[in-house]
């Protein structure tokens, strides 16, 4: 997948201008598709080059003039011919992940301090997104949303993000969890082999 597919399923509910999209990313796509807000920024440029958004200059007094941006035909068609392509597998890139592989070699304490940040990370993501999903839904349960809801890819895609949190955040506790069981009983073998 490329950055301008994530932008153009961002800006398939509404008009954004740049700084609208770079929030609506923070909150919504980075669960999937991560990006700088140069990047967007960048990348709205070229999808309106190519006719794949348009823009729109909006006058505004008290501050500076903005660009709103809409999905055009074009990017419609474009994102139907990226839905058809076959889905490749997604693969773990993640630095903590390799730290713990080193666990049986570095200070367990660091790994530890690193693992419970992740997890407070994750647990503040699992909140945003439950309340995101609340927002999506309003006062109807999940099972009435999905059944009858007027658009739920943002809302599956946040299930996703919720899902993938929750996963991060059980993996976080219980690997942090094995690295204290085993730096508690490494320190009485020590205290043992000190008394002899």
């Amino acid at each position: 997948m490329a950055l301008r597919h994530a932008v153009l399923a961002a800006l398939l509910d509404e008009e954004l201008s740049g700084y609208q999209l770079v929030k609506a990313f923070d909150l919504g796509v980075a669960n999937f598709w991560h990006a700088q807000p140069q990047q967007l920024y960048a990348e709205l440029t070229r999808l309106e080059k190519d006719g794949l958004i348009a823009g729109r200059e909006v006058v505004q007094e008290s501050r500076p003039n903005k660009r709103l941006f809409q999905v055009t035909d074009a990017g419609l068609a474009e994102l139907d011919r990226f839905t058809a392509t076959a889905v490749k597998p997604s693969f773990i890139r993640d630095d903590l992940v390799v730290k713990v592989q080193a666990a049986d070699h570095v200070d367990p304490q660091t790994l530890i301090a690193q693992l419970a940040e992740r997890a407070a990370f994750a647990q503040t993501k699992i909140e945003l997104f439950g309340k995101l999903l609340h927002t999506m839904r309003g006062d109807r349960t999940e099972a009435e949303f999905l059944r009858h809801g007027e658009r739920i890819g943002p809302y599956l895609t946040c299930l996703r993000g919720l899902a993938f949190e929750r996963g991060n955040r059980e993996w976080c506790e219980s690997t942090a969890a094995v690295l204290r069981e085993r730096a508690a009983v490494l320190r009485e073998r020590e205290d043992v082999h000190g008394q002899r």
